[in-house]
């Protein structure tokens, strides 16, 4: 009988023993597995051990284990300093403003490509689309400076000649947030397309041929046939987006802004940097870092509890 042999304690011992015995059939797998198991627990894992100097007076010659305690001191003196809420609320405004620029646009550019017939001008337009991304932000900062400066860019040089006058798109704080959106979506939203475009080949045909045998046209079927079939990755990469909220893109902003637009450009990371790298406050930075991390663990949470109440399918 299953009950008693349960209620002896016989039953967990053999499901112990099926276990093993499966782990010792497929062991060249798990043997194949080891080098990622290592990989995720010394360089993702262990260094998160690191994060305790958020709650210590870290001193590089103690040590990590040598620092005193100080409990939540350093997040203290984050919520009372004029700095911090400073480049708390630059954050936001510039994810927001990525969020709300940069996210429909490579799902209309899939669709639009999704419409065209002729392979070789979809292919051409993919390839020159998608070129950008593999630009690193150090090289397309050069770029963006050289044609967007004020003397001699080639932007600003196209403005004089219509008999406009020049514009500060890197030095002025009232354009230096919309050259940064625009220039990460130039720079990104091709590759992204990329992930809607797979979706979007495995929509079924017969779908489309069901819906124009009914009558629908092509703006009707794109609403009723193909946003439904791709919603799960649209709604995936949401999630995945606003998980990554308070990420306003380190790099691009580290390689253009400077001390002139630091009231509207320095954002959580690079006043990190600043803090912990050149004035040596490694405490005070760390405790910035783990609390921008709370945030977006929590916003991912949330997002993904939300797409499920909704009867989708979150990312867990």
């Amino acid at each position: 009988m299953e009950a008693p042999t349960s209620r002896l304690g016989l039953q967990p011992k053999r499901s112990k023993l099926d276990g093993m015995r499966r782990v010792f059939r497929y062991r060249n797998f798990y043997i194949m597995l080891l080098p990622a198991i290592a990989y995720y627990i010394i360089f993702h894992y262990y260094p998160m051990y690191g994060a305790t100097i958020a709650f210590k007076q870290f001193s590089i010659a103690k040590g990590i284990h040598g620092s005193p305690w100080v409990g939540l001191k350093h997040f203290e003196m984050l919520l009372h300093l004029d700095k911090f809420w400073e480049v708390f609320w630059n954050t936001i405004i510039i994810s927001l403003y990525r969020l709300f620029f940069g996210f429909p646009l490579p799902l209309f550019i899939a669709l639009l490509l999704n419409e065209v017939r002729r392979l070789l001008f979809k292919r051409t337009v993919q390839t020159i689309i998608y070129l950008p991304h593999f630009i690193s932000w150090v090289i397309m900062g050069g770029l963006l400076i050289n044609m967007l400066a004020t003397d001699n860019g080639i932007v600003n040089q196209l403005i004089r000649s219509l008999g406009g006058s020049s514009i500060g798109f890197l030095s002025d704080e009232a354009y230096f947030r919309s050259t940064l959106v625009g220039s990460m979506i130039w720079k990104e939203f091709g590759w992204n397309t990329i992930i809607y475009m797979a979706a979007l080949a495995g929509v079924n045909p017969s779908l489309y041929e069901a819906a124009w045998m009914d009558g629908a046209n092509r703006m009707q079927r794109i609403w009723h046939v193909t946003l439904p079939c791709i919603r799960t990755t649209i709604i995936i990469l949401f999630i995945l987006r606003i998980g990554s909220l308070m990420e306003a893109g380190f790099e691009q902003i580290f390689v253009l802004y400077h001390p002139g637009v630091y009231r509207v450009a320095d954002i959580i990371d690079t006043y990190v940097y600043r803090t912990g790298l050149a004035d040596g406050k490694f405490s005070l930075a760390a405790a910035l870092g783990l609390f921008k991390s709370v945030i977006n663990f929590v916003l991912l949470i949330i997002a993904n509890q939300l797409a499920r109440w909704k009867g989708d399918q979150g990312i867990f």
